[in-house]
């Protein structure tokens, strides 16, 4: 496209300065002490999308975090492309953890990234991700290469559900009328490999509570004679898994999709290199379910895993103490056809019906959202993969990835239009962990390659 990678070179500077002061603001949506820095990281998008060329752009208030939504409308009988992000991050914790302050971001060089990498938490998910589309559009307004019409709508909610943004879409299916959804929120194989994601996995969180005596107790006066929270809980996890670590809950796999072999051999061709892959996370071999590839694994089959479990003494030397409540916090990633609240009720109801007598269990949902699939053949995908065939000089690989985009689905529900997964980030990058990153180049190759999208989009849908 005319001026575009010129003008990426000319405006680098200011393009990765702009994403690192957003990055300096802790939008941490998981923890209410942070409300006043997920406000001002709002009022931040809302002055990048009108620099960036949007005629109107506006918060919207929620319950909880608001919702900035802008647009620019140049022709009614133009396409419509509905960009979506979300500004709200990950708590950094473990802290300890992080080579460098989290919201302190820096740039290194790394193996996977030679031109460097910032070093920040959201760098990745989603604030880097997200703000390629601002300076995507800036760029076709700044040159007057924009093709079609185009709105935003950039929520403070992802990272705990997306809870308010359902009925915000419910309500205003008129403002957010659009031909085709864009979301940058997944990642690519290599940057040598591009690929666009086609399936995300749905999923169910929640928080289970066993509880014992009414009080904690002396563990020498009371162990053995009193069930112990803590052991009752690590023994009813366990059971979740048989030894193939096929999940045991009842009517689990019911509607489970499973595909065929000719899909499957499609999706062994993406490549893979297991020992590089046991290298990065420093393990000597992979599991999971029997029968799978690692890549199947982590992409079309469902799963269930602690993600935090705790209860009883914890601080520093020793207290012996048999405590009255344990806890942990689980989720589950579903495939297509897996209903989230189903599967939430069937976990409740076996969670419940396996405990042993002399403890009380409290199983409390969080949130969940279902599994989504990108037909090939729409005109959004072939656009995506025309702009990636521009960008990278090859054709992108159709890819499932293991995570989860709830609102994808509710967003196919309410307005009746597809989504396209543009992700530019690595596996490696450590979204949600410490040292989370994004590459430069990535970041940069992102706002080289959306425009080539909305460009191919508008000349398909003549």
């Amino acid at each position: 496209m005319k001026n575009l990678q010129s003008y990426i070179t000319e405006n680098k500077e200011r393009f990765l300065n702009e994403l690192i002061e957003l990055l300096k603001i802790p939008s941490i949506s998981a923890d209410s002490a942070y409300k006043g820095d997920t406000l001002k990281t709002a009022e931040a998008v809302k002055t990048s999308l009108e620099k960036a060329g949007c005629d109107f752009v506006e918060i919207c208030e929620t319950p909880g975090n608001p919702i900035v939504y802008g647009e620019k409308i140049i022709d009614k009988n133009l396409p419509t492309i509905l960009v979506y992000g979300h500004y709200d991050v990950q708590p950094p914790d473990p802290i300890n953890l992080w080579d460098s302050p989290p919201f302190e971001p820096v740039i290194k060089t790394t193996e996977k990234h030679p031109d460097g990498a910032i070093f920040a938490r959201g760098a990745c998910d989603d604030k880097g991700q997200m703000y390629m589309h601002v300076k995507a559009m800036e760029f076709m307004t700044n040159t007057n290469q924009l093709p079609c019409n185009v709105k935003f709508m950039i929520e403070g909610e992802e990272e705990v559900g997306s809870v308010n943004l359902a009925p915000f879409v419910k309500n205003n299916h008129e403002k957010l009328k659009n031909d085709v959804i864009l979301i940058s929120d997944t990642g690519m194989i290599a940057n040598d490999v591009p690929s666009i994601t086609t399936g995300l996995r749905g999923l169910s969180y929640v928080e289970v509570e066993v509880t014992g005596p009414n009080r904690d107790l002396h563990s020498g006066l009371y162990g053995g004679a009193v069930a112990n929270p803590i052991n009752i809980l690590a023994k009813m996890i366990a059971s979740l898994h048989d030894e193939s670590n096929h999940i045991t809950i009842p009517g689990f796999y019911d509607k489970v999709e499973e595909l065929s072999k000719d899909e499957r051999s499609e999706m062994a061709k993406a490549p893979f290199n297991l020992e590089n892959y046991k290298k990065a996370l420093d393990i000597d071999a992979v599991y999971g379910e029997k029968g799978f590839s690692t890549n199947e694994r982590n992409s079309i089959r469902p799963t269930l895993d602690v993600n935090g479990i705790w209860g009883g003494y914890t601080g520093e030397g020793a207290k012996t103490v048999i405590a009255s409540k344990a806890y942990a916090k689980i989720s589950m990633r579903l495939v297509p056809h897996q209903e989230w609240e189903e599967i939430t009720n069937l976990f409740k109801t076996h969670f419940e019906n396996i405990a042993p007598q002399g403890v009380k269990v409290k199983v409390t949902p969080h949130h969940g959202g279902q599994g989504y699939v990108t037909p090939i053949d729409s005109i959004g995908y072939q656009a995506a993969s025309k702009a990636y065939e521009d960008a990278f000089g090859k054709t992108p690989i159709p890819q499932r990835s293991g995570g989860s985009i709830p609102i994808v689905s509710l967003f196919e529900q309410e307005l009746k239009s597809k989504t396209i997964l543009m992700g530019f980030g690595l596996d490696s990058d450590a979204i949600h962990s410490p040292n989370e990153h994004f590459g430069v180049w990535n970041y940069l190759k992102g706002i080289e390659t959306i425009p080539g999208f909305y460009k191919h989009f508008t000349a398909l849908s003549k």
